[in-house]
């Protein structure tokens, strides 16, 4: 279970935004019309059939070749990575995670490069091309490169692709005869990690995609039956204070959130920060922490710099993780440090994460908080829908398209001219 609490209205200013019943009416209604008119494609993954079809027919097919798998190199950039990233590092502790490698090959840095693929060889390793377009020039260079060093095409089975429908990358899969996977134009890249791109390589590690899907399912129903209006006075209070509260910190306490944290970066980033209908810039900044590590530098200037952030919260429940502890161990000269002797970590980190919340309060910070009860497949489909939910809800409050990215279009244009 996940439970969403909303301080962010409790700065004591009037000019805080206290949204009416009709003006939450009509945000839900703008997204629901979204939903219906089928402008995005991520909002019918959880209710889709098609993702977990073909990946469990391609597991099927390469059974054999799965069952000696020891490494799966997933290459792509940004919406074909992270998303998956971030879910294997939530959901790793899990008993039923399969022992295989997860690399990615997801920078033309030559020192990743050789890294990532120390040890790797193509008898026991799946090669997994992610691109929506196929033209993605990180992805399709680092594709060549090991199509190339591992002769690929001479090892079929040990590559595959998941890619747009009628993409170039389709085309030449089929061309030469390369297991591939397509998925809907409508499905952006960083709202993608719901369909084949993120379930084809987590089902083949051994996460419980049902499950998964479940929770981001169960979510939007919550939110279409009006039980989840919080996310409507959040997104209203975010868009109508971009100007006071131009950043927006996701402050996560368990290095489990580490990649969650980059996923939510992108994902933000690159669906606000846009030109509105009225040709001016607009956007909100994203910052992700990790805390208890980031009290000892970021702290700092949330609490006495310039106050112009808000603060989400994020953290596990404690009470379902009581192990390891800190033993009773008494060290001469640090006696100060014996208040926490004998309790468990996660006790220790949910109190230092309280202690933050009601200091960064104090100081009037608007803050929100998401408790997670334990991280499971469930929990994670619901943190994944509602942070893209709460991203088209602003979308639509800026009055933009959350969707395109033509800034990041404008870099690859550069770089072509530039070669």
């Amino acid at each position: 279970m996940v439970v969403f609490e909303n301080f962010l209205e409790n700065t004591g200013s009037k000019s805080t935004p206290h949204p009416s019943a009709n003006a939450l009416d009509n945000l839900y209604d703008l997204i629901v019309k979204e939903k219906v008119a089928d402008h995005s494609g991520y909002y019918r993954l959880p209710f889709e059939d098609k993702g977990p079809k073909d990946c469990q027919e391609y597991i099927q097919t390469h059974k054999e070749l799965l069952s000696t798998l020891k490494n799966l190199i997933v290459i792509g950039v940004g919406g074909s990575s992270l998303g998956t990233k971030a879910i294997d590092t939530m959901l790793c502790h899990l008993p039923h995670r399969k022992n295989i490698a997860l690399k990615f090959l997801e920078h033309t840095d030559p020192i990743e490069i050789t890294k990532a693929l120390q040890g790797v060889e193509v008898e026991n390793s799946l090669f997994l091309v992610i691109s929506k377009s196929g033209t993605t020039i990180e992805t399709s260079s680092l594709a060549k490169y090991v199509l190339s060093h591992y002769n690929l095409l001479s090892h079929k089975s040990h590559l595959a692709i998941i890619t747009d429908e009628g993409s170039p990358l389709q085309k030449w899969a089929m061309e030469n005869e390369v297991a591939c996977i397509d998925i809907a134009k409508n499905v952006g890249g960083r709202f993608s990690v719901l369909s084949s791109v993120g379930l084809l390589p987590l089902m083949i590690l051994g996460y419980d995609i049902p499950s998964l899907l479940e929770g981001a399912k169960k979510f939007m129903m919550s939110f279409l039956y009006r039980k989840e209006d919080h996310i409507l006075r959040k997104a209203i209070f975010l868009a109508k204070s971009r100007d006071r509260y131009p950043i927006n910190v996701l402050f996560s306490y368990s290095s489990s959130f580490k990649d969650f944290n980059a996923w939510y970066v992108q994902l933000w980033a690159e669906s606000l920060g846009k030109i509105d209908t009225y040709g001016k810039k607009v956007g909100l900044t994203p910052i992700a922490l990790i805390g208890s590590i980031d009290q000892h530098s970021f702290l700092q200037l949330i609490t006495q710099g310039v106050m112009d952030k808000t603060i989400t919260f994020l953290n596990i429940n404690r009470r379902n993780y009581s192990e390891p502890k800190i033993p009773d161990f008494k060290m001469q000269y640090l006696e100060s440090t014996d208040f926490v002797n004998n309790t468990s970590f996660a006790k220790l980190l949910s109190y230092q994460q309280i202690a933050t919340m009601q200091t960064i309060q104090n100081e009037g910070i608007p803050t929100d908080e998401i408790k997670v009860d334990m991280l499971c497949e469930e929990s994670v489909g619901t943190l994944i829908f509602y942070f893209e939910l709460l991203t088209s809800c602003v979308g639509k409050i800026l009055d933009i398209n959350t969707y395109d990215q033509p800034g990041v279009e404008f870099g690859k244009i550069r770089l072509r001219e530039m070669f």
